[in-house]
């Protein structure tokens, strides 16, 4: 076969190669505030006895709406004694929320990746969180975290990435709480079209609710340049809370 059929073989085999590699997420993400509709494929995958939970962004719940969530007897009973005051003392107002939480805000996050692990560093609170991609398991005596232990695989183009470990926090930020022994998996992937980051980020807590929850994520790529800022949480802020509450 002569070089020149061999070089034309090779520039079509190129790109089919290029495709079995796992997409680089690595960048600067903010916020998608319109949202489209969840991918039907994504959403597919997700278990039974599962809800769609549209607090996404800016947006959040009224006190005694859960998106659709059921309680348990526990949950209810702690959500009924919840008083937001509570959150705005002084020892309490700068602390931060579990990824549960926390994935779903207002707030951009920058991604490193690399072929065993992901840094990922919110800039909600300052937290950073490690998604191993080695295999590993966690150790015995690992401690629960607001990040939690998080390990991850690719499906095609998809990022999995399974968490627990997880410390105890609200799910809704309205009197909604999940005990240290929920799970969550999500799966992330580019969405050829309009570039941006788009997620799944499914929960399980049999202990506070009765059936599972997901959100629908999106997040827009921003130029290299910009970074996450530091959050700078001010505990002074409660009684500025305190006083206007007077």
């Amino acid at each position: 076969m002569s070089r020149r059929w061999l070089l034309a073989l090779a520039l079509i085999a190129a790109p089919a190669a290029a495709q079995d590699f796992p997409p680089d997420l690595s960048g600067y993400w903010g916020p998608v505030f319109d949202l489209g509709q969840p991918d039907p494929a994504m959403m597919a995958q997700l278990p039974g006895n599962t809800v769609l939970v549209e607090d996404t962004g800016v947006a959040e719940f009224p006190r005694g709406e859960y998106g659709g969530l059921v309680l348990t007897a526990e949950a209810e009973a702690r959500a009924q004694a919840w008083r937001p005051e509570d959150e705005m003392a002084l020892d309490r107002v700068c602390l931060p929320p579990s990824v549960i939480y926390a994935l779903q805000g207002p707030f951009p996050f920058e991604i490193v990746q690399t072929p065993t692990l992901i840094v990922i560093r919110y800039e909600y609170f300052d937290q950073t969180r490690l998604v191993f991609l080695d295999g590993r398991q966690a150790d015995e005596g690992v401690p629960h975290t607001k990040m939690g232990f998080s390990v991850g695989h690719w499906e095609g183009d998809e990022l999995v990435v399974e968490t627990d470990h997880i410390a105890a926090s609200t799910i809704t930020n309205n009197g909604l709480f999940h005990s240290d022994d929920v799970r969550m998996v999500e799966r992330y992937r580019i969405d050829p079209a309009s570039g941006r980051l788009v997620a799944t980020q499914w929960f399980s807590d049999p202990q506070m609710i009765a059936n599972n929850g997901v959100r629908w994520i999106e997040w827009d790529p921003h130029p290299a340049e910009e970074h996450v800022y530091p959050y700078e949480c001010d505990p002074s802020f409660a009684l500025e809370y305190a006083e206007g509450a007077q």
